[in-house]
Formats: structure tokens, C-alpha cells, sequence
């Protein structure tokens, strides 16, 4: 099939491309709207200045000489579950607790039970001790009267909670802080 100088080939969702001989033949053709618009180069890419930054250099922090590494003594922590606690009357007075896991770099897990409430007490007062760090602390997951008890919204309370505690807790600057501290071991 020939058309206009073009050889054309038909494949199996016949959509029609020129061969490559035809394609070199032929000028290429700019919309016209495009030829207006005139690219300058922006300061984001391309600078004046031929001086280069350093590039990013990523440091290992494991090794037992390090500052930073002595501040660190925890691999990792998990929400494991939640447990839903009764009040007096149905519907008052229940609160929901959360049963989380912190792996020690010795390799023992230590155990401890929250409240959204203490997780909430824990950022004021690391943000009242480092507030030139505040940008480092993830927000809590939002509250929700209407929603606080069901399934889908303690997971994904589950989940922000479990990211902000090992944002805290693995951060050298707060993982050694006697607020840190005193949350899990009260």
C-alpha cells in the first residue's frame, strides 16, 4: 500500500506508520501554534553560574564509631493491632488503645500500649524541646468523632500512627530525648 510517498505497513491494530525511508524524505512539520512559542532558558535549568554544587552524599551511620549511631538504638517500630476499650455506658467513656512493638538494635522487642491521646501529648512536647525540628515530625493522623471506632479509619490511624513513631524514634536528634523516654517507658 503507497500513498503520497509514504510506505506504509498495517499491523495487527491497524494504525498505519510511514517506514523509516519515507520519514527521512519528508521535512518535519511543526503546528503552527507551536511555532510561536519561543522556549527561553529557564533558571531552573540551565544557570549562569559554572559552579556546581557538591552532589548528594549518602553516609553510613551503622558503624559503632559513629555520633549519630550512639544516639540510635531501635531498628524499627510497628502498630500491631488496636483494642477497643468499653466505657461505663455503651457508646461513652470507650477509647481505643494501641499495642505497638519497638525493635531494639540488641535485638529485643520492647512491648508498649498508647493512647491517640499520649501519641498527641508526645508531639507538643518534642516540638516545645526541639522547635527548630518541627519540619522533621510528621503530623498525627486526624481525629474524627463520627468515624473514631471504625475498621477502616483505625487502619488508616494505624498506619500514620506507625509512621510517626519511627520518624521519632529512628530520628538520632529525638531517639535519645528524655521526652521519647519518658513516653514509652510510663
Amino acid at each position: 500500500m503507497e500513498s503520497a510517498g509514504f510506505e506504509t505497513t498495517l499491523n495487527h491494530s491497524k494504525q498505519v506508520f510511514p517506514s523509516p525511508d519515507a520519514v527521512s524524505q519528508h521535512p518535519i512539520i511543526v503546528p503552527p501554534y507551536w511555532q510561536r512559542h519561543q522556549r527561553n532558558n529557564s533558571t531552573l535549568s540551565h544557570s549562569s553560574d559554572t559552579r556546581r554544587t557538591p552532589p548528594i552524599r549518602l553516609e553510613d551511620h551503622t558503624e559503632a564509631g559513629s555520633e549519630q549511631c550512639k544516639a540510635l538504638w531501635a531498628k524499627h517500630v510497628t502498630i500491631d493491632d488496636y483494642v477497643i476499650v468499653s466505657g461505663s455506658a455503651p457508646g461513652l467513656g470507650a477509647y481505643v488503645v494501641w499495642n505497638c512493638t519497638v525493635e531494639t538494635l540488641d535485638g529485643g522487642p520492647m512491648k508498649i500500649i498508647k493512647r491517640y491521646s499520649e501519641f498527641d501529648e508526645l508531639r507538643r512536647k518534642l516540638i516545645k524541646t526541639f522547635p527548630h525540628a518541627e519540619g522533621a515530625m510528621p503530623p498525627l493522623p486526624p481525629k474524627s468523632v463520627i468515624s473514631r471506632f471504625r475498621p477502616r479509619f483505625l487502619e488508616k490511624r494505624k498506619a500514620g500512627l506507625s509512621y510517626f513513631l519511627n520518624c521519632i524514634v529512628l530520628n538520632p536528634e529525638f531517639a535519645g530525648s528524655p521526652v521519647l523516654k519518658e513516653f514509652l517507658f510510663s
